[in-house]
């Protein structure tokens, strides 16, 4: 089977670090899908204004691996427990296919660029490629009383985000809360909790400089790009 790259998203995450881990997670972040020149029909779009959501299927592009492992380290279990990678949402898997459900905001009809489609909840890097696009039905698609195993007994790990005012006053005033939750995710490499590391996080034009300490992610700096 042969996949073809029908569009690419733009988004604010510029790199891995701090993205997070699924899609929905924090509301506010925006991203713009661009399709290809030969996708760019506007009937191929007819009625997807009808829908609030749509599944997104993209590439791990940057999760690439010659060999695949059976199993994997999920962050969120402290990156020292390993489970089967079909049982999680790791991006080492034995194709680097990304499936999330992003909010369907609006379809912008560029004279350029054709249909651009404006989506929320995203949690992909700027430029990753998309293979497909689908409407999300909730009749369908949505189990209330599914269970999600050792995943969703993690899902609220949260931590405490302490930014002080003459650091805070450098981020636009309609992105401080989308950066407190982006910290709030904790976006750490799960196998190192250092507290004296300094870690930064790329996003939109802020490189946002944090230490963790006792469950609280304590913001040092942002400097402007």
């Amino acid at each position: 089977m042969e996949l073809k790259q029908i569009a690419t998203i733009h988004t604010d995450f510029p790199e891995k670090f701090g993205i997070p881990r699924q899609s929905g997670l924090v509301d506010q972040l925006k991203g713009k899908i661009i399709f290809e020149p030969d996708y760019r029909n506007r009937e191929a779009f007819r009625g997807l204004t009808e829908y609030s959501h749509i599944w997104v299927l993209w590439e791990f592009s940057q999760a690439k691996r010659e060999n695949w492992s059976p199993t994997v380290k999920p962050p969120r279990l402290g990156g020292n427990k390993r489970m089967g990678v079909f049982a999680t949402r790791s991006p080492f898997r034995p194709n680097p296919i990304g499936l999330s459900a992003l909010k369907l905001d609006a379809i912008e009809y560029h004279a350029a660029l054709g249909p651009v489609l404006h989506v929320s909840g995203v949690d992909m890097l700027d430029g990753t490629p998309v293979y497909d696009i689908k409407p999300y039905l909730p009749y369908a698609d949505s189990y209330p009383d599914a269970t999600d195993g050792f995943a969703g007994r993690v899902r609220d790990n949260q931590i405490a985000v302490s930014i002080p005012e003459e650091v805070l006053v450098k981020i636009k005033e309609n992105e401080r809360e989308t950066v407190k939750q982006l910290l709030a995710q904790d976006p750490r490499t799960a196998y190192v909790q250092d507290a004296e590391r300094i870690w930064g996080l790329s996003y939109q034009q802020y490189n946002i400089r944090f230490r963790v300490e006792n469950e609280t992610a304590y913001v040092l700096d942002v400097e402007i790009k």
